[in-house]
């Protein structure tokens, strides 16, 4: 009997020992569970967060590529105008370079003709030809052209118009002009040669306009040349001979600066 009641007590106390068995491996499993569902929403919202930036880029470049079609759209329109405008700069180019082909043909060919006997009847001082009929450009025409040639920079051009000018027309009232263009033509490039024909403007030209506006110019050439001596000279004769002039004033300033 006693023996039974110690196989019944063990078997109890065996039966107990399961149950608590269980029971902490069904708690274990629980809290695996628990574990893993908050792994789990940690990860979806890892991928929630994600999905978002993605997202983010992907309008970031959808904007992006919207602009860069915009701007390759203006590039084109912009090279478009570009090269339209390049078409009239050729043309106009290769008009401005034919009348220059043209007036430096027609003033070579003036050049190498003979001086025309003046023509003493009414209307004088154009040139004639054996039949008396008037040949070549009148004296407007010929100073005209050579001063839009002196506007558009081609110097050596217009000096040769000024030149047949003051050959053919040499008592036109614009003589003095034309002489003082010359040696305009001359100043970028050989300041000597400028001021001879400065020189000349005004000794053949002492009472034109021209006269106090070469004084001055010759007076500039020689401060550029570190001449302050001479450059004071010539603007003393600008302010003694031609007061009243535009000239005067702007060497008056000069004789300030330089010192009497």
């Amino acid at each position: 009997m006693r023996r039974l009641a110690w196989a019944a007590t063990a078997g109890v106390l065996a039966g107990c020992a399961l149950k608590g068995d269980v029971r902490r491996v069904e708690l274990q499993v629980a809290a695996l569970q628990d574990q893993m569902n908050g792994a789990a929403a940690a990860r979806k919202a890892q991928v929630d967060s994600v999905l978002g930036v993605v997202a983010l880029l992907q309008q970031s470049l959808a904007a992006q590529q919207a602009y860069l079609v915009q701007m390759r759209g203006d590039f084109r329109t912009d090279l478009l105008s570009v090269q339209q405008q390049l078409v009239t700069i050729q043309e106009l180019t290769g008009q401005s370079q034919q009348r220059l082909t043209e007036l430096r043909s027609r003033l070579e060919a003036q050049a190498r003709q003979p001086v025309p006997a003046p023509d003493t009847g009414a209307g004088g001082g154009a040139p004639v030809g054996p039949s008396g009929n008037v040949s070549g450009p009148g004296p407007d025409q010929m100073y005209d052209l050579s001063l839009q040639q002196y506007r558009r920079g081609s110097l050596a051009t217009a000096r040769v118009g000024f030149r047949e000018f003051l050959r053919v027309y040499a008592t036109d009232p614009r003589a003095p002009d034309a002489l003082f263009f010359v040696g305009e033509t001359f100043a970028p490039e050989n300041a000597d040669s400028a001021a001879a024909v400065y020189q000349q403007v005004v000794k053949a030209y002492p009472n034109s306009a021209r006269a106090p506006a070469a004084l001055y110019k010759l007076g500039l050439l020689a401060e550029s040349r570190g001449e302050k001596a001479s450059a004071r000279t010539y603007y003393q004769r600008v302010v003694a001979g031609y007061p009243r002039s535009d000239e005067a004033n702007l060497a008056r300033d000069k004789l300030q600066r330089l010192g009497r």
